[in-house]
């Protein structure tokens, strides 16, 4: 067969985790017609509960890697800390994507930095620290800083913020004295994203620039409502896809850019899925993320990545169901769905809990100034802060 050839409908699609991302993936490929398999320690995950098959064992288990390889023609990841090496396993006799390698640089900020340096992408200065030697030794430009565990952070998890040298050793055994990055300060202004595909063939395209409001480390709102200015969005794009030829990336990537006073652009992270900044494709473009991943897999063409008109997602957070009595409450859901323009997106996950990703609301509008609007009445009934 054609390495590069569109996949009949039918066909076994793999994805190697269980939660929300790898759901949304199943569903979208299944509305393509292919069948899906997912490989997911967890007995009853999101992704399990609507999969064609569930394979449940641990993601570096070699006799469910086989078997997962023998039922599937090609095979994703819905996160970044899969183990690399069973990618690079399955990658032996499959259509993988993302890469192997693609996923070991994300899994590794010292590495993501230095990649995204080689790719011609500006980053904060920093520094990789492993021991008290390194936080003594560090220029004293890198203060006040944020050192931040070099593997398995999200979330604003395995992050401290150090004013100077004493203050970074005091974090560094908070740590656990794993290796980090020392990262400094920079004059933010906000975050923004940008998603982009690109396919076993080459062709790529990218969504709009997103901008992002976080509260506590964790994503709360994703706007694309045209905030972002025509020239900052189309550098943050050139950009992107500057680091995806770099890195001869298959599938969806996202960037996260800080965007600094005076409009300059640092690299922050990337992600090499879908990404929770992302879940608006689902209701305001013609082609979400999640289908673009599918069709990369498939070896489909891509699709139109235009906005059709201004949208916002709004995280839904396990902390929404913490009644007063100790009790899940569940939200208002119809008080939500009232509001104009709004799709309710739920994981399919039982318990809520403090921090815990539930589900997203989409919101869209025919101008930015309704969806703003619409936005704050969402977030009115959610009992959300809105700033």
């Amino acid at each position: 067969m054609n390495a590069l050839a569109p996949l009949p409908s039918g066909s076994w699609l793999g994805v190697l985790g269980g939660g929300q991302l790898g759901r949304m993936f199943c569903q979208a490929a299944q509305a393509l017609g292919y069948r899906v398999a997912v490989l997911d320690p967890a007995p009853d995950g999101p992704a399990a509960r609507v999969a064609d098959q569930h394979l449940q064992a641990a993601y570096d288990d070699r006799a469910a890697l086989e078997q997962l390889a023998r039922r599937c023609v090609a095979l994703t990841t819905e996160f970044e800390n899969v183990p690399a090496d069973s990618l690079q396993y399955l990658a032996r006799t499959r259509v993988t994507a993302p890469s192997a390698r693609a996923v070991a640089i994300a899994q590794d900020r010292i590495q993501e930095k230095t990649w995204f340096q080689a790719a011609g992408v500006a980053v904060a200065a920093h520094a990789a620290i492993g021991s008290d030697a390194d936080l003594s030794s560090c220029s004293p430009a890198l203060f006040p800083g944020i050192l931040k565990t070099s593997r398995l952070g999200y979330d604003g998890k395995g992050q401290v913020h150090v004013q100077d040298a004493a203050a970074g050793r005091a974090a560094f055994a908070q740590l656990q004295r794993v290796p980090c990055i020392l990262e400094a300060l920079q004059p933010l202004d906000h975050e923004i994203s940008v998603i982009v595909v690109r396919g076993r063939n080459g062709q790529a395209v990218a969504y709009p620039a997103i901008r992002n409001r976080h509260r506590d480390g964790i994503l709360a709102v994703s706007l694309c409502d045209g905030s972002v200015p025509a020239d900052l969005a189309a550098e943050a794009g050139r950009l992107a896809m500057q680091v995806a030829r770099h890195l001869d990336y298959h599938g969806v990537l996202c960037i996260e850019f800080f965007v600094l006073e005076g409009g300059r652009l640092l690299a922050n992270e990337m992600a090499p899925r879908p990404h929770n900044s992302g879940h608006l494709t689902q209701d305001a473009c013609l082609v979400s993320q999640f289908e673009h991943q599918a069709r990369v897999l498939a070896g489909l063409p891509l699709g139109d990545t235009g906005l059709l008109c201004p949208a916002a997602m709004v995280n839904l957070l396990g902390d929404l169901w913490q009644g007063t009595e100790g009790e899940p409450v569940e939200p208002d859901w119809a008080a939500v769905l009232q509001v104009p323009g709004t799709r309710l997106h739920l994981y399919g996950k039982d318990a809520p809990r403090v921090g815990r990703k539930m589900g997203h609301v989409n919101i869209l509008a025919p101008t930015a100034a309704s969806l703003h609007e619409r936005v704050a009445q969402v977030m009115g009934v959610l009992g959300l802060p809105h700033a």
